[in-house]
């Protein structure tokens, strides 16, 4: 590992020992360490999506919030009780109406702006994430309005096994900590099901975004984000293939969406709040643009800033309220980043080779002294004979390029070039 994934895993081992404590002491409940889990997967996915965009392609989206919330209300809208539109559908149904619509909208945004420069598509994002949040506000009859939607089902209920998991299994108290025991209820086992749930959309669009990193499809994006003229002079559909990655982007987003609306049980206009992409693109600068592992890592430091400032106000002795300062924390994290790590704290270089191509082949072997000193005894004498000028202390001259004594040959090659050269201009003509 490099120093800074050394750095990084040394870290994340010491949030995660804090975590263990608080659970143990009881400071922190295990059902709602399972919820912030499942939020900070929850943007991990969106960060992902928006890597899929920007890391890249190099598309500008502002409208990460907008097809989270068309993931969120698909499945709601397919699936829970109150629904005004249909209802009682299979999850898995909900699923796919979300994930298709995201596809849908995302290729009518992406017609008419991705043949433009990037701030118009810029511009045609910002706008169409305020559009949706206020049809989803205002058009009651599709959406309930601002009272939201309630009554939504766990993504795994009505499933042979895993739809009466929760209340089958038995409630547990631990005590690891006298006085602190921990219980495990109706409640933690229903989180646990949707923290797996989690890990599988996470290593579903990790896998299928990794791979298609190290494609020969990925590498066209590279070039399309780095230099657009010239994929455009080898032939390279450049539309085709920004079209490709938006939709692709947004499709992950729409599955962030999906997983919050059976998390919360309840979704309404305001989880499409703008700041809900304001901290997605912190998550992936911080990660580092174009890394799938830097926008895991950046989600979850995103949640645990966000989530973590609520805790400060039960330190006795910190004189301030710790909520409001989130906003700030995340600032100040941008601005550390861009001054001492622009690249990101995980950049995409080692992801972007194949493992086979230096996994089992080792460090190359270095040599043990310099090409210098390899040299044989008489080269080195023959070396030190010659002056700075390459005459050797006898008169003679050197064989250095230009002291061979064919001057007059290299003039007749001259000519003999410059005759070519009219040659060939004359058998052009």
């Amino acid at each position: 590992m490099t120093v800074t994934e050394t750095v990084v895993t040394a870290v994340v081992g010491f949030v995660v020992l804090l975590l263990f404590l608080a659970l143990v002491t009881a400071r922190l409940g295990p059902s709602y360490f399972l919820f912030l889990f499942g939020l900070a997967g929850m943007y991990a996915l969106l960060s992902l999506g928006l890597n899929a965009q920007w890391g890249f392609g190099g598309l500008i989206n502002f409208s990460v919030a907008a097809f989270f919330g068309i993931g969120a209300y698909g499945a709601a809208l397919m699936t829970a009780s109150n629904s005004p539109i249909a209802g009682g559908f299979n999850p898995i149904f909900g699923l796919v109406v979300g994930l298709v619509v995201a596809a849908v909208v995302a290729v009518a945004i992406g017609i008419p702006t991705l043949r433009l420069r990037a701030d118009y598509l810029a511009i045609a994002t910002l706008g169409l994430a305020e559009v949706i949040r206020l049809f989803l506000r205002n058009e009651r009859q599709w959406t309930n309005g601002s009272a939201g939607i309630r009554g939504i089902p766990s993504f795994f209920e009505g499933w042979p096994v895993l739809g009466t998991f929760p209340e089958t299994m038995p409630g547990l108290e631990i005590v690891i900590v006298p006085g602190s025991p921990i219980t495990l209820g109706t409640g933690f086992w229903r989180q646990l099901l949707n923290v797996s749930l989690l890990l599988a959309f996470l290593a579903v669009a990790f896998f299928v975004l990794r791979r298609a990193q190290r494609s020969p499809w990925g590498r066209v994006l590279r070039t399309i984000r780095s230099d657009e003229d010239l994929a455009k002079a080898l032939g390279k559909n450049t539309f085709s293939y920004k079209m490709q990655t938006f939709v692709l982007g947004s499709v992950v987003m729409a599955l962030a969406g999906v997983f919050y609306a059976h998390l919360n049980l309840f979704v309404n206009p305001g989880d499409l709040d703008p700041i809900t992409t304001f901290y997605v693109w912190v998550a992936v600068i911080l990660g580092g643009s174009g890394s799938n592992r830097g926008a895991l890592l950046g989600g979850f430091v995103v949640v645990t800033i966000r989530e973590g400032s609520r805790f400060i106000n039960d330190v006795a002795w910190v004189p301030i309220d710790g909520a409001p300062l989130r906003l700030l924390l995340i600032g100040l994290l941008i601005v550390l980043v861009m001054r001492f790590r622009p690249q990101g704290v995980l950049p995409p270089q080692r992801e972007l080779i194949w493992p086979s191509a230096v996994d089992g082949a080792g460090t190359p072997n270095r040599p043990t002294s310099g090409v210098r000193e390899r040299k044989t005894d008489a080269d080195l004498g023959d070396v030190d004979d010659l002056d700075e000028n390459g005459t050797a202390e006898d008169g003679t001259v050197g064989d250095g390029p230009g002291n061979d004594g064919t001057t007059d040959d290299m003039d007749g090659a001259a000519d003999d070039t410059d005759g070519v050269g009219s040659n060939g201009g004359d058998r052009n003509e």
